[in-house]
């Protein structure tokens, strides 16, 4: 019961540290890590971002992706576990992503959006619920002009 106790006290030390921590793809990075939410390489966390705040194990973000500011990951609800953001997928701000989804490589999910279906690859979901507008026709990455991404999507019908 004490260690359980001193695990969770731990656990939310490091999320709000992680919160209101200045560097978005170190410190940040790193007190997620330590939490135990699963990291691949070049991850960048928004300011204040919450990430799953009892169960941080249940969710992994993969390289290159972003968790925009104010986004919120929740990875547990009853039977519904875990949350994947795939490789270069981006969260915009304000971001809700609900337990049992998955965010495929290359989604971008617009700004104040709320996640409850996983997203296809390669797609622009915006909405609540989050629903597809568009096709990605190239990655959004750190090196990707908003001009070139933007020419690149393809509406949906």
């Amino acid at each position: 019961m004490r260690i359980v106790l001193l695990s969770g006290l731990k656990n939310r030390i490091l999320q709000i540290l992680a919160r209101i921590s200045p560097g978005a793809t170190s410190i940040r990075v790193w007190l997620h890590r330590w939490r135990g939410v699963k990291m691949g390489k070049r991850v960048w966390i928004g300011y204040d971002a919450i990430i799953e705040t009892e169960h941080p194990y249940l969710v992994e973000i993969r390289d290159d992706a972003v968790v925009g500011i104010r986004a919120t990951i929740i990875a547990h609800f009853r039977e519904s576990k875990g949350v994947i953001i795939e490789e270069g997928a981006v969260l915009g701000p304000g971001v809700m992503v609900l337990p049992g989804v998955t965010v495929g490589k290359g989604a971008v999910v617009a700004a104040g959006s709320v996640v409850t279906r996983s997203v296809p690859p390669m797609t622009m979901v915006q909405g609540n619920p989050a629903k597809p507008i568009a096709k990605i026709g190239q990655m959004l990455t750190r090196s990707t002009t908003l001009k070139a991404f933007s020419t690149s999507l393809r509406p949906l019908p």
